[in-house]
């Protein structure tokens, strides 16, 4: 480098963190975090040579002010928080260090969607059909909805991320559609500017890396296709795409080229379209001024000169004064490389955050994991759910896809809920591997089955078994596990297990009779099954049918045990057989409990209050996402722990709803 910088500050956090520190220790620089309370012992403080703490990741001038303390002499945003905050940059640089990113002019001109497309138009660079005009009033856009013809998309300028965006089938629906945009859209960016476009049905979401240098160089890294999305954000991201052709790779480079080039940018950037079916027609929707979560599915694939490619270390080129030293000609693609993100979240509850302690974590071997969290992490609801991101790659594109789902059949996470299996069933659906890919079709996905399988039944039983004193060894008959009686078999060991996380957890009766090792096992009212259980360096290993799998396993101190197979995992709670009595026969239909770890931010209801089926009982927010809880049942408000301003747990207990009946028989 040309030795501008020594010491780079890392204004971010998780695994983007711990991803810019290696690239800057690699190239022998030194590198300050940033850390908050919650993630005083995070990986990526760790990473760094220093880190200093800061009250908000949002508080640019306290990361400038640490900065300067550390000794800092650039500042790399990485992405999110104040990434794209054209102020900050401005402060960085005011404060005289190096800005690791694009001119704030060019954040400030593509941060807002109307200026991007008036910035980009004249370059030829195609844009969707509709009116992108600044200010237009209620009546202004429904006029360029009836211009534009239905459907049509309901886009704040400000922002991203899918907040405010809405679809309008018909005309009917149009008002309503505006006034919640604008709603949205204030409540989320402080600007309730909308802008409205022509909606692409079945589109597809294509993204092109483009790299530019301070001398007027641009040349762009190929494509990557980011049609699987849900609520509007990015799950699984490969590179190249399964349907564009070299022609249409070139002329969406070039655009992409072209956007960069009309704005003054420098830096990594990329620049997103939207397609047709086969991409036969692109659009531009909006350039991200930073570096993508999804950057290193390009880096797998794209060789320069026949060399892989460091985004971060061109970064750091860049911002330092140097010439890119290669031009569109030298880039080439190499294979295929497929990303998955990895969160706290629970598909089958609308993919709701999750969170807790992680108690065991493996990632598995001869794959590219970029995380940022560990054994032991505390995962909780101040910040995204992201744990970290697995990519695979591949000389095609179908065996990217299989050695990523043997990459995430060997993971294991326990002590919180992530979308891991959810992930292998979306790579092996028909439709993914063929490659007929759009935004929609997660959402067109079934919501996934959260039985627990009979296996992991077992292998909980045997567990628990194994976990109990053995005082065979005694001769006692009366210290044999599973019990002994005068003239019989000893009785059989039995366990009442409740699956922890799902909605309406069916409690699951086992019974076991004989040891660990020569086991005769029954769920419920089931025929008994043949097993067997012991304990290697790796975990549990447990034989039941004739077939013998591998499981990881861990136990909070609540004494919810974790067991994880073939990249799913399952939580399940052991109740007494009394206390399943209780609450047998729908007494406990009225508990609401909170469906995912945040804050109480409104609570609208008192004890002894009656209340009907469905009617709103508590607010809670993690993340800036809003969660109704409803009433199950009508009933009388018997219990109420949830308070206004309380962080809670998932699956917390908040309301109690009982029956008027049973109210009244009790008095």
């Amino acid at each position: 480098m040309r030795g501008m910088f020594t010491s780079v500050l890392i204004a971010n956090r998780g695994e983007i963190a711990v991803r810019i520190a290696a690239t800057v220790r690699a190239r022998g620089l030194r590198s300050v975090a940033v850390y908050t309370d919650p993630d005083a012992g995070s990986p990526h403080v760790a990473a760094a040579d220093v880190a200093v703490h800061v009250d908000d990741y949002l508080d640019g001038a306290a990361i400038v002010e640490a900065g300067l303390r550390a000794g800092a002499q650039a500042v790399h945003p990485g992405y999110g928080f104040l990434a794209e905050n054209a102020a900050f940059a401005r402060a960085v640089t005011d404060a005289g260090l190096t800005w690791i990113g694009p001119p704030a002019a060019a954040i400030e001109t593509m941060g807002d969607k109307i200026s991007a497309k008036a910035a980009v138009a004249p370059a030829g660079v195609p844009l969707v059909p509709g009116s992108s005009e600044k200010g237009l009033t209620d009546a202004e856009l429904a006029d360029a909805a009836r211009e534009v013809g239905f459907p049509v998309l309901l886009k704040p300028s400000a922002g991203g991320g899918g907040k405010g965006m809405h679809v309008v089938e018909r005309e009917a629906d149009l008002a309503d559609a505006i006034t919640a945009a604008r709603r949205e859209a204030r409540g989320s960016f402080g600007d309730d500017t909308l802008l409205l476009e022509r909606y692409v049905t079945d589109p597809r979401h294509v993204e092109i890396q483009v790299l530019a240098d301070a001398h007027g160089a641009v040349v762009h890294l190929g494509e990557r296709e980011c049609s699987l999305q849900r609520r509007h954000q990015k799950v699984v991201e490969e590179a190249p795409s399964a349907v564009l052709d070299e022609k249409q790779r070139d002329a969406m480079g070039r655009a992409a080229v072209d956007a960069a080039l009309a704005c003054g940018y420098v830096g990594a950037g990329t620049v997103e379209f939207v397609t047709d079916a086969d991409a036969s027609e692109f659009y531009f929707l909006e350039m991200n001024t930073r570096l993508q979560v999804e950057h290193p599915v390009t880096e797998e694939v794209v060789r320069v000169r026949g060399q892989r490619i460091d985004l971060v270390g061109e970064q750091l080129r860049i911002a330092a004064g140097e010439p890119l030293g290669y031009d569109q000609d030298d880039v080439t693609l190499s294979g295929h490389a497929v990303e998955v993100r990895l969160y706290a979240e629970d598909p089958a509850r609308g993919f709701l955050p999750t969170g807790g302690r992680i108690l065991a974590l493996e990632w598995p071997g001869n794959t590219r994991v970029d995380a940022g969290v560990a054994a032991g992490s505390e995962v909780g609801s101040s910040y995204d759910p992201m744990l970290a991101k697995i990519i695979a790659s591949g000389p095609d594109r179908l065996v990217a896809l299989d050695r990523l789902d043997a990459a995430l059949a060997g993971t294991t996470v326990l002590g919180v809920g992530t979308n891991l299996a959810w992930l292998r069933g979306l790579l092996a659906d028909a439709d993914v591997r063929a490659g007929r890919l759009d935004t929609g079709l997660i959402g067109r996905r079934p919501t996934p089955d959260q039985t627990v399988p009979a296996d992991v039944v077992v292998a909980a039983a045997l567990d628990g078994l194994l976990r109990l004193p053995d005082g065979g060894e005694t001769g006692d008959p009366f210290d044999r596990l599973g019990g002994w009686r005068l003239g019989g078999e000893p009785a059989p060991a039995r366990w009442t297990l409740v699956p922890v996380g799902v909605e309406r957890p069916e409690p699951i009766d086992v019974a076991v009779r004989g040891r660990p090792e020569d086991a005769t096992v029954t769920i419920a009212d089931g025929e008994p099954r043949p097993a067997s259980a012991r304990r290697d360096a790796a975990g549990l290993v447990v034989t039941v049918d004739g077939l013998t799998r591998h499981y990881r396993t861990a136990t909070r101190a609540d004494g919810v045990t974790w067991l994880g197979r073939d990249g799913a995992a399952w939580a399940l709670r052991e109740r007494e057989r009394l206390a399943a009595a209780r609450t047998a026969g729908g007494a406990g239909d009225g508990a609401v409990t909170s469906p995912m770890p945040g804050t109480v931010t409104v609570v609208e209801v008192e004890p002894g209050q009656h209340v009907e089926a469905g009617q709103r009982l508590v607010v809670v927010e993690a993340m800036k996402m809003e969660h109704v809880l409803t009433a199950p049942i009508a009933g009388v408000v018997t219990e109420l722990p949830a308070q206004a301003g309380a962080t809670v747990a998932l699956d917390a207990p908040l309301v109690t709803v009982t029956p008027q009946s049973d109210t009244e028989a009790g008095e």
